[in-house]
């Protein structure tokens, strides 16, 4: 009953037909390659939003990128959307730029000489004070009295001051009524003095110039002196300036004038 040798024979296979049977499955192509350019792929883009997020995060902090909202502009167009926000943050950029100015201008004055007025023709160096004409000029906040400009508030100011002095012989009708002046030899001194109340009104002399003019009697003679700095000046004290030859003095605005303004505290 037991089965022969022939019979298990038949029913096993040899080494040789089970090395011959293994060729007949096609081998497995490997995945590896297909999947390896998708994720390489994913990656990308992965990366490329994270940096896009980043950018507009970043914009958003900063205030260059506002928050739109689609559902009040349906039927607007979509670049008008999409560069109202950067026009909108360039228009706030400029108004914080923008200067504040102060409610109040600082104090100042620019006053022009006062014409028609009368002065010895001596011709001596005698200084003598200009007074100056307030129709004509500007005054904020500073005072004027007597050709003297009046501090109202204390500070640091620019002081200026400009004298022309001019000269042309004059033929009168009658030569015996008028003497002639000698000018060979002529001082054009301008003084600007600085009268401080906290030394009882004492005048110092803030600022000095001049030159020594040999001018000619026939001819047409012009000399101006312009001088100006920065003080401290006290709530009280006066500016005024002194010229000598005062009769020379030119009586245009343009060329002698007077004036002051404050820089700071």
């Amino acid at each position: 009953m037991a089965a022969t040798h022939s019979e298990y024979r038949g029913y096993l296979r040899n080494t040789v037909d089970m090395e011959g049977g293994q060729h007949r499955f096609q081998p497995v192509q490997s995945s590896e390659p297909t999947h390896r350019p998708l994720l390489f792929g994913t990656l990308a883009v992965m990366g490329l939003l994270q940096v896009a997020s980043s950018v507009a995060i970043f914009l958003h902090l900063t205030g260059y990128l506002q928050e739109v909202d689609l559902s009040r502009a349906p039927h607007r167009p979509i670049e008008e959307v999409q560069t109202e926000p950067v026009l909108n943050a360039l228009r706030d950029t400029r108004k914080n730029r923008r200067c504040k100015t102060p409610k109040e201008s600082l104090p100042s004055a620019h006053l022009p000489i006062k014409v028609h007025q009368e002065y010895s023709k001596k011709g001596d160096a005698k200084a003598i004070t200009i007074d100056w004409e307030e129709m004509h000029g500007y005054r904020h906040r500073m005072g004027y009295q007597k050709g003297k400009l009046l501090v109202m508030e204390s500070g640091f100011y620019y002081v200026y001051a400009k004298t022309c002095f001019r000269y042309y012989k004059f033929e009168p009708e009658d030569r015996s009524q008028v003497p002639p002046v000698d000018v060979s030899n002529t001082q054009l001194i301008q003084y600007v003095y600085h009268e401080s109340i906290k030394q009882n009104s004492k005048a110092v002399v803030l600022m000095k110039s001049g030159s020594t003019m040999r001018w000619n009697n026939t001819t047409y003679n012009m000399y101006c002196a312009q001088q100006g700095r920065g003080v401290r000046l006290d709530e009280g004290d006066a500016l005024f300036v002194n010229v000598s030859n005062a009769w020379m003095l030119d009586p245009e605005g343009e060329g002698t004038y007077f004036g002051a303004i404050k820089l700071g505290n």
